[in-house]
């Protein structure tokens, strides 16, 4: 049953890819959220909205929560969800770069049993069906082994680095950046990265796919207190995210100041 989801998600990505192409390094419109949440423009909208016509075409039954649209009102009722960001990392796709991308993933009884990150512009599709392991393209991932959090690489932003987030001090690992936390998830899964961390309120649309991929790479990927996550919440957040291979997510667990 989730492996039947997969081939929808695919081919919905990379028609969500041709039309981001439209307007990429134009000057498509643009607004800023409210409360602070950031640009959304009319990219993010016309791919939504394509989006969310061809899957619940195709799923009507399915319940929808996206990053640009209202979620359907009976969505924690349903036995499955589709939870979308039509455009993650909007700052980078304004910006005129190739780091962002669209993230689709199926959600049952509270886990993801289905997910794609597509990257356009990099030609990089990134898929995982519960159970059956996590792939960029024709080719399998898997996360690092590194255990020494002192000789990491990790993906987080500069306000991860403050010093109340940390017991003993913020670790000494290389710190590096990408907008899009979904690529930041297979860019871990891929092994190209020891881990990702965001330690701000997450929205489930920016890491449910991503959170397959990289488990399916033989990663680990909690909220910031250990706790695993589940989707499909009635507010669509979590405390943070943690997301690397087994070693590397107990040594910065042991870390993270949790009690602050």
């Amino acid at each position: 049953m989730p492996g039947s989801d997969l081939p929808l998600l695919v081919e919905a990505a990379q028609e969500a890819g041709e039309i981001a192409r439209r307007f990429h390094q134009g000057a498509p419109a643009v607004w800023e959220k409210e409360d602070a949440q950031g640009p959304v423009t009319e990219a993010d909208l016309a791919v939504d909205a394509h989006l969310k016509d061809r899957l619940l075409t195709a799923r009507p039954d399915y319940g929808w929560l996206s990053e640009e649209s209202v979620a359907r009102t009976d969505r924690t009722a349903t036995s499955a969800q589709f939870i979308v960001d039509p455009i993650d990392g909007t700052r980078a796709f304004l910006e005129g770069g190739r780091d962002w991308s669209h993230s689709i993933a199926v959600a049952r009884g509270g886990q993801i049993t289905a997910a794609v990150v597509y990257l356009p512009l990099r030609s990089a599709t990134y898929t995982a069906v519960l159970g059956e392991g996590a792939w960029l393209n024709d080719a399998r991932l898997g996360t690092s082994d590194q255990t020494e959090i002192e000789r990491a690489q990790v993906l987080a932003n500069a306000p991860t680095m403050d010093q109340r987030h940390w017991h003993r001090g913020a670790p000494g690992f290389e710190r590096h950046f990408r907008s899009s936390l979904a690529y930041r998830m297979c860019l871990v899964a891929l092994g190209r990265f020891d881990a990702m961390l965001t330690l701000r309120p997450t929205w489930e649309w920016d890491v449910a796919a991503g959170s397959l991929i990289v488990t399916e790479a033989g990663g680990t990927v909690t909220d910031q207190a250990g706790h695993p996550l589940r989707f499909n919440n009635p507010i669509p957040q979590h405390d943070g995210v943690v997301a690397a291979g087994g070693a590397m997510h107990r040594a910065l667990m042991d870390r993270l100041a949790r009690d602050r």
